[in-house]
């Protein structure tokens, strides 16, 4: 799906919600980003595709990285910007990087590749990458081997029809659309870890998807609705108001 389509760009209007709800990402992850790129993450040239609000640009720059980063909507560009102001952010997209050949050492699509055209996205990254870089695409997705979540993704789905999900699910659209790629072979890994925040925080969270923000001023009252009816079925099962959210990471790196 191009970055470009209506849905991609959703989340532009809810940026905010996006940057304090959404969840990070296990230090584990970097660590296996740099273990499969062959290389470490200090003083390399990066670029973040598909950065939205940064939050796997502020960990790349953490770890030393030169990040630039790359986003299309100018509200999820702006709160970027705002939080980290030494960034750079160039306006664009996966299918048509800005940016010189030979240029990256490492590029990244945390959340994001799935929103591109692989036939157009991986020749970008081909090109923009110098010999030896590294392309690195993951996501956060929800871990449905456990009941709680299994359960919420059966009442999405039925909110939004059987094709739809707010959650998404290991082996899912990321695993799809590294099906489509040709031209080398990724080295995957799987990495399941954890967060624990109050259920106003989890109820954010899910508001945030894409499949929530498409149906716009249309979909606020069925959208509230939907969410009071989660907050109580979450208090059944976590008593205190602090929710465990499990997830599993999907890694996935090619090297030029």
């Amino acid at each position: 799906m191009p970055a470009s389509t209506p849905r991609a760009l959703s989340f532009d209007s809810s940026a905010a919600l996006y940057a304090s709800a959404r969840p990070g990402y296990p230090p584990a992850l970097l660590d296996t980003v740099e273990e499969l790129a062959g290389r470490p993450l200090s003083g390399a040239r990066a670029v973040d595709v598909g950065a939205g609000t940064g939050i796997a640009t502020r960990l790349l720059h953490a770890r030393g990285a030169r990040v630039t980063a790359v986003e299309p909507g100018p509200g999820m560009a702006g709160e970027l910007h705002r939080t980290l102001p030494s960034v750079p952010v160039v306006r664009g997209d996966g299918n048509h990087l800005p940016l010189a050949a030979a240029s990256a050492d490492l590029i990244t699509y945390a959340q994001s590749w799935h929103w591109t055209d692989p036939a157009l996205a991986l020749p970008e990254a081909l090109r923009v990458l110098r010999p030896g870089g590294a392309l690195a695409l993951w996501w956060n997705v929800s871990d449905h081997s456990v009941p709680w979540i299994a359960d919420q993704d059966a009442r999405l789905r039925r909110h939004f029809g059987a094709g739809d999900s707010a959650h998404g699910a290991p082996g899912g659209a990321g695993s799809r659309n590294l099906a489509q790629l040709s031209g080398g072979e990724f080295a995957q890994r799987l990495l399941p870890w954890s967060r624990t925040v109050p259920v106003d925080t989890h109820l954010a969270n899910l508001s945030s998807h894409s499949a929530f923000l498409v149906l716009g001023a249309a979909g606020e009252e069925p959208t509230r609705r939907f969410l009071d009816q989660e907050r109580g079925h979450l208090a059944a099962v976590f008593p205190d108001g602090l929710v465990e959210e499990r997830y599993v990471v999907e890694v996935a790196v090619l090297l030029r």
